[in-house]
């Protein structure tokens, strides 16, 4: 009977297991997370410090799903060395075990620009729920937060905190709000909507330093300008957590390096998820780690399996507004477009055009048709008859697929 071991809790990991037990009925599977949670979904953290969710309402596999799949999960427990020649893992509390296969699915952690002065307590990332915990105890007792960084989790875990009663001052180095997400006109439309709703912002900033001074904090500029605050959420970004793929000598640039069947240069140990560079490309977002753990397990058990690539594409809401951003959003406006904009609807809709078809789009306000627009985008659609018909408001999207 075959044994994988899978470090890691997230999307990646736990798609992966599935892919493993649907191909392999009887192998046995074994994970390792260093959180003590059972598999959550993380862009649902605003909404559990808003106190809109509990730890259940975000849970996507409970403790009875992995009893169910025969999957046996260990929470709270470091994999601390790998051992490629004997094919072991050995734990933070002493334990080794044998795998025949592994993958690694260590994910990604929180960035934190070196800023002078992001040690100080009253000052937090966000990225698992014990960091959301510690988030809500400190806003019980403060009003004012900065958030250093505008993109999708701050801006939603700034909202979250809004929510919760908090004012929230948004620092953003890009001239911009969402700057992979949203180009500049797109941009200001969410940046009206979010002042309309109580939100401050300096854009094109840059923090020099977040000072403590007696029971409050202080984040200073480079301008000069000083922000006070009783917390600050630092949100620049998500980096790979590469610790153990470092100590075993695999190759790494933006992540570590897998082929198509998401194998590494190490044989039996396979690799998807945050911490991965394919094609000389990292994703960081959940439906590339989705796909790259289904591909993962299959090619595990020896199934035909390869990874070709994700669209970059998200659809949920920012700050309650509904958002599909997918592929070549074109923010510098170097490729012919096609936008429509309603100011008083509060809609943003632009869909990049490069030879005949559609390449990308940002929906803002009003995401109908943005399935048949992505699987456009995916299928290369020659779109040179529907041209014009596409400058229209009320177009069916649904003729895309003709």
């Amino acid at each position: 009977m075959a044994h994988y071991v899978i470090i890691g809790n997230g999307i990646a990991a736990n798609t992966a297991a599935e892919s493993i037990r649907k191909a392999d009925a009887g192998a046995g599977i074994t994970m390792f997370s260093r959180e003590k949670h059972f598999f959550y979904y993380i862009p649902a953290l605003p909404e559990y410090l808003a106190g809109e969710k509990d730890v259940s309402g975000i849970t996507l596999h409970n403790e009875q799903w992995y009893k169910d799949n025969s999957i046996n999960i260990n929470l709270g427990t470091d994999v601390t060395a790998i051992d490629a020649g004997a094919k072991t893992v050995t734990t933070g509390d002493g334990r080794n075990i044998s795998y025949d296969k592994l993958l690694l699915a260590t994910g990604g952690y929180s960035f934190v620009p070196p800023i002078n002065g992001a040690d100080n307590d009253g000052v937090f990332t966000l990225r698992t729920l014990d960091d959301a915990d510690r988030i809500i105890a400190e806003a019980k007792g403060s009003k004012h937060l900065v958030l250093i960084g505008g993109g999708l989790l701050g801006l939603e875990a700034g909202n979250g905190l809004r929510k919760a009663g908090l004012n929230v001052t948004v620092v953003e180095f890009f001239p911009r709000l969402l700057p992979r997400q949203m180009d500049v006109a797109g941009a200001a439309i969410l940046q009206r909507q979010m002042e309309e709703m109580g939100f401050s912002f300096y854009l094109g900033a840059k923090t020099k330093e977040i000072v403590r001074s007696g029971d409050g904090l202080s984040v200073n500029l480079e301008s000069g300008e000083q922000i006070p605050a009783d917390m600050v959420l630092v949100s620049a970004g998500v980096r790979p957590e590469i610790t153990l793929a470092k100590a075993l000598g695999l190759d790494i640039d933006k992540g570590v390096k897998v082929n198509d069947n998401m194998q590494t240069g190490i044989p039996d140990i396979y690799a998807a998820g945050d911490l991965i560079e394919h094609r000389g490309r990292f994703y960081g977002i959940w439906p590339a780690s989705m796909d790259q753990g289904r591909v993962a397990g299959s090619a595990m058990t020896g199934q035909a399996a390869e990874y070709a690539g994700t669209v970059l594409a998200n659809t949920l809401k920012v700050v309650g507004i509904d958002l599909t951003a997918a592929g070549n959003i074109d923010a510098d406006n170097e490729c012919e477009s096609i936008v429509l904009t309603d100011d008083a609807k509060k809609i943003y809709r632009k869909l990049v055009i490069q030879d005949n078809a559609i390449t990308g789009t940002i929906l803002f306000g009003d995401i109908h048709g943005s399935d048949h627009i992505m699987a456009a985008i995916k299928n290369k659609t020659d779109i040179s008859a529907l041209k014009d018909d596409l400058k229209k408001a009320d177009f069916d999207f649904g003729l895309l697929k003709s």
